[in-house]
Parts: C-alpha cells; structure tokens; sequence
C-alpha cells in the first residue's frame, strides 16, 4: 500500500503543480492585501480539490458507465500523463502555467481569480483529473486504495495552499532555477509512471497476447 501511497502523491503533485501555481498565483495578485490573498488561496484549494475528488472517485464509474474499459482509461491517462511529463522535463515556455494566452489575459482582467484560472485549469486542470480518475482505477475500486488515493490528494492540496499563501516568499527562496530544478525531477516520476499506466493498460487490453501473458 506504500506503492500506492506514493505513487500517488507524486502523480497528484505533478500534475496539481503546486510551485508553478504559487509562481502563478504571484502574478495574479501582486497588489493585493495579504489577507485578500489568503482568502482567493483557500477558496481555489477547496474549489480544486472538490472537482478533483469528484473526479478521482466517480469518474471512473461514469466512464464505465459509457462503455469505456479500465484498459483503455489506464492508455489514455498513460498518454495524457507523458505528455504534460514531457512539457515538464523539456521545461516548454509556457506549458508550465497550464493558460493559453487568451486564458491569460482573461485571468488579468478578472477581479476575483479564484474560481478562473485559479482552480481551475491550474490546479484542478485536464492532467490532475485524468490522474485522479487513472490512480483510482488502478486500485481497482478497492475501499482501502480509494482510501489512500484520496488521503494522497488531500495532502497535496495542504501542500498546495501552504505555497500559494507562501507564494512570495517562496519565490525569492527558491529562484527560477531550482524551481526548474524540481519540475524536471518530478516530470521525470509522472513521465516513468506515466509509460508504466501505458503498458498497463495494453497488457490488459488482451490486443498483444504476449503482453497478456506476461500480466
């Protein structure tokens, strides 16, 4: 069960990106009181992680619902996932902040930036809900793994309010650099996770039979 502990925390922290929100976060609000900053903190934590824990416990059954198998859920979570590991690793301009241009400057305009972009797509965006559903089926609707996925989600979420109302601070600490530094490191974990998902999902597909053996 610590494999799944950990597994999922590291997948929820790569995609949730806690640092590159809290970078984020700093330019959405630099003139903004530090108690007003606290407070678009929490309500985009509580609203990110609500839509993620939907997603993590029923988007499963709602897929299944639609006809589509554990197998094909677990290849494309594997593809979404390497995809937003890639954008991480190779540190793409622009791929990090998880906002096309028009979503940006929309989020500039806005007075209250907690619902949009806040929690959403930046903390709760398309990879962390895929992840969410993706960690869930792998425990197989287990009571205990959905249990330890959640508990995983949940202390990402901590994590996640404690940067963005530390954003500033953590800014000047850490630099552009090690913050690279840390993105590279766990795009390489949700990358290897990623593949693993991938080949999960093929084995049992049943399409390869010798991959179906070797499951």
């Amino acid at each position: 069960m610590l494999e799944v502990v950990l597994k999922s925390f590291t997948t929820f922290f790569a995609t949730v990106g806690p640092i590159e929100a809290a970078v984020v976060f700093t330019t959405l609000t630099p003139k903004m009181a530090v108690a007003e900053r606290e407070t678009i903190a929490v309500r985009a934590t509580l609203i990110a992680s609500a839509i993620l824990l939907f997603f993590t416990l029923l988007g499963g059954p709602i897929l299944n619902q639609l006809g589509v198998s554990i197998a094909a859920l677990q290849t494309a979570g594997g593809v979404i996932l390497l995809m937003i590991a890639l954008d991480m690793i190779f540190a793409r301009p622009g791929s990090s902040v998880k906002l096309t241009a028009p979503e940006g400057a929309e989020a500039h305009s806005r007075e209250d930036v907690a619902v949009f972009p806040l929690a959403t797509p930046l903390l709760a965006g398309p990879g962390a809900m895929s992840a969410g559903i993706l960690l869930a089926a792998n425990v197989n609707g287990q009571p205990l793994g959905l249990v330890l996925v959640t508990a995983a989600l949940a202390a990402v979420m901590v994590l996640t309010l404690m940067f963005l109302i530390t954003a500033n601070q953590l800014n000047h600490i850490l630099g552009l650099t090690a913050q690279r530094v840390l993105m590279r490191v766990f795009g390489i974990l949700l990358a290897a996770i990623a593949v693993q998902a991938v080949f999960n999902g093929i084995s049992a597909s049943g399409l390869i039979p010798a991959a179906a053996k070797l499951s």
